[in-house]
């Protein structure tokens, strides 16, 4: 797999990018600002970017702004933020333009070196990773009745479909079978009026509704 990181911090960029190619990845740029960051990607042609929201100059949501503008010039190209800070509204705007791909996790919560490269691997190869809490910053005031009509269960299941879990992934998590998660799903799709059709863009359509909850 092949990462461009765009992280200010030099020691976390070099300490992420050691774990990286210890565990066999191919980190083919390390840049702290977001034209550098642009200028690799255009470059080197990664199989994903991981990208701080707070960068030069101003450090407020440049790496949000680079995130859109790498979307639409490489929309192969998954895109991972990792981020100290909470960002919901940034989060949101990034989902808007589809969810394949894309992760944000925060840095304070990633413990495990295992956990954040099998994020990196998923958001990669067009997987989804977000963290709980930013799901959950996600949700908003703005009430959606279809939404408000799943049951616990079933907004469990959402909430695991949200962070990009698999049906396997999220019946470990809940202790159910396969089968049961698969009605599951079924059942968030016909509440929230979801044809038949392509499981992947209703999955994401889902999942959008539930993030758009603010």
């Amino acid at each position: 797999m092949r990462i461009v990181i765009a992280e200010d911090s030099a020691i976390l960029r070099d300490g992420l990018a050691h774990l990286l190619t210890l565990r066999g990845h191919d980190v083919v740029a390390q840049v702290a600002d977001p034209a550098s960051a642009v200028t690799a990607v255009d470059e080197h042609r990664p199989d994903v970017t991981v990208l701080d929201i707070r960068m030069p100059p101003t450090f407020t949501d440049e790496g949000i702004r680079v995130a859109l503008a790498l979307r639409g010039a490489h929309p192969d190209l998954g895109i991972l933020v990792f981020s100290q800070y909470i960002e919901a509204r940034y989060a949101a705007t990034l989902l808007e333009h589809g969810a394949r791909g894309i992760g944000y996790l925060l840095k304070d919560r990633v413990a495990d070196v295992s956990e954040f490269i099998d994020a990196l691997d998923r958001v990669a190869y067009g997987g989804t990773a977000l963290d709980p809490e930013i799901v959950t910053a996600m949700l908003g005031a703005r009430q959606d009745r279809a939404l408000e009509s799943l049951t616990p269960r079933e907004t469990e299941v959402l909430s695991l479909m949200a962070e990009g879990r698999s049906n396997a992934a999220i019946g470990r998590t809940l202790v159910v079978s396969d089968g049961a998660v698969e009605k599951h799903i079924g059942n968030v799709f016909a509440k929230l009026g979801l044809e038949p059709g392509a499981d992947e863009h209703r999955r994401v359509v889902a999942v959008l509704r539930y993030l758009d909850r603010r």
